[in-house]
């Protein structure tokens, strides 16, 4: 018995060992979600890389090279997109600067006022609203497109500016997003402290609820512009005249002449490289803003 059991020790040994070499399940189970966001942030970032990679390359390079080798022809397509048409690409550029900038100011401010105010005061018919702006939410901008031009056509507004900005000033998941931010963010005390010491409602509104929303609306006022700058259907319905386009929109035009001059898609793919840079630059900057804005808060507590 005793030289069955003396037998018997090394493999219980060896097993042992073996369990302990294997990772445990749960850490195992841990690699899942890593690996499913590894494979989503390759699906999401090789079409950036391939435009990057491609905007270097000449006409002659564009077809005849390995897709993710680098060209020599990037300041060529530089050169060969300021002198298209006299420049017109940098002011499809600066419109589209126009439309994001200005649209997403005017959408934050009204989507903090009103989701302040949903989330504020109560008065009849609070909820019917605020249902009715979810379904705004879940509505696809596909619907809305027509009627809006025919509501611009109406007044005479069409083929202009203002009938790429108005339109996109009412943001549904803007005033969503507020009304969530300001009833987690403002507490109703300090909103009754400020009534007793007599303070008027826009005051109480700009001065003391408006700087703790401060970073949703950053959050709302990113999400606007990316979705303004980005927007082609809305230019492509209201706009005739090719001087008030969008990038989204020139570019499209441009890739569509290309079917018979070839030598258009070097400049779409190096326009489409220079429309990412303000996207990336914008975001940088938020988060910096939000790195700074959280540690503050921490501070301030």
């Amino acid at each position: 018995m005793s030289s069955l059991a003396v037998r018997k020790a090394p493999s219980t040994a060896g097993a042992t060992g073996t369990a302990r070499s294997r990772p445990p399940l749960r850490g195992r189970i841990a690699l899942v979600p890593t690996l499913t966001l590894v494979l989503g942030a390759v699906y999401c970032l090789l079409p950036v890389a391939w435009v990057v990679i491609a905007s270097t390359k000449s006409g002659s390079e564009l077809f005849s090279t390995f897709t993710f080798l680098p060209g020599t022809g990037f300041a060529d397509n530089i050169a060969d997109l300021d002198a298209y048409r006299d420049g017109i690409y940098w002011q499809w550029m600066a419109n589209s600067g126009l439309y994001a900038v200005l649209g997403a100011l005017l959408s934050t401010g009204v989507s903090a006022f009103s989701g302040y105010a949903l989330a504020t005061y109560r008065f009849r018919g609070r909820e019917t609203m605020f249902n009715v702006l979810l379904a705004g939410v879940l509505m696809p901008p596909i619907i809305l497109a027509v009627p809006q031009y025919l509501l611009m056509a109406k007044a005479d507004l069409t083929d202009s500016y203002w009938s790429v900005l108005l339109p996109q000033i009412l943001s549904p998941y803007g005033v969503y997003l507020s009304r969530i931010y300001a009833a987690a963010a403002v507490p109703g005390d300090v909103v009754e402290a400020g009534r007793m010491d007599g303070a008027s409602e826009w005051r109480i509104f700009t001065r003391i609820a408006l700087p703790m929303m401060i970073p949703g609306m950053v959050t709302v006022f990113l999400f606007q512009f990316v979705a303004i700058w980005n927007n082609f259907l809305l230019p492509y319905i209201m706009l005739s005249d090719d001087e008030r386009f969008p990038l989204t929109l020139g570019l499209f035009t441009l890739l569509e002449q290309g079917a018979n001059t070839p030598a258009l898609y070097t400049l779409v793919i190096t326009g489409a490289f220079l429309a990412v840079i303000p996207l990336v630059a914008l975001f940088l900057v938020i988060q910096r803003f939000w790195s700074l804005d959280l540690l503050s808060g921490a501070v301030k507590s």
